[in-house]
């Protein structure tokens, strides 16, 4: 069974990358790991703003 680690962005936008392989540059871990359907399960109730944080930024002013 493959495990995955729950990545992040400077965006603040969430991705899942195999425990096995090195995190590229630019995402970081989360800290969540599991299988495919928990890790996307998690990013579905994490992940609540699918605007980069830029975009949220800029519009927002904050």
């Amino acid at each position: 069974m493959t495990l995955y680690d729950i990545v992040r962005n400077a965006e603040e936008q969430y991705s899942i990358w195999p425990t096995c392989r090195a995190i590229p540059d630019g995402w970081q871990a989360t800290g969540f790991t599991g299988t495919r359907a928990e890790c996307l399960s998690h990013i579905d109730e994490t992940w609540t703003n699918m605007h980069p944080l830029s975009l949220r930024k800029a519009t927002h002013g904050s």
